[in-house]
């Protein structure tokens, strides 16, 4: 049997979006991804303007909500990483 070694992804976002309930995050290569708001409470407890202000970090890696203090890696939702 023969096994072929795949290299590791370098996951990077390229647009985010916060809904009432949901952070969905669309990655370079085509994937979305959509986790709860509730698993990061400064999201869940901020107001619409204040998460529609974030900022895309190291190539898309990471992001992060200035007015909020919260950062997230696009890595830690892909294992299901929650703040709770």
């Amino acid at each position: 049997m023969t096994f072929k070694c795949v290299e590791p992804v370098d996951p990077r976002a390229d647009h985010i979006e916060c809904t009432e309930d949901e952070l969905v995050v669309r990655l370079v290569d085509g994937r979305i991804i959509s986790v709860p708001l509730a698993w990061f409470p400064r999201l869940a407890n901020a107001m619409p303007p204040e998460r529609a202000q974030f900022e895309l970090l190291g190539d898309g890696r990471g992001i992060h909500w200035p007015l909020l203090d919260e950062d997230i890696s696009v890595q830690s939702l892909l294992i299901g990483k929650s703040r709770l």
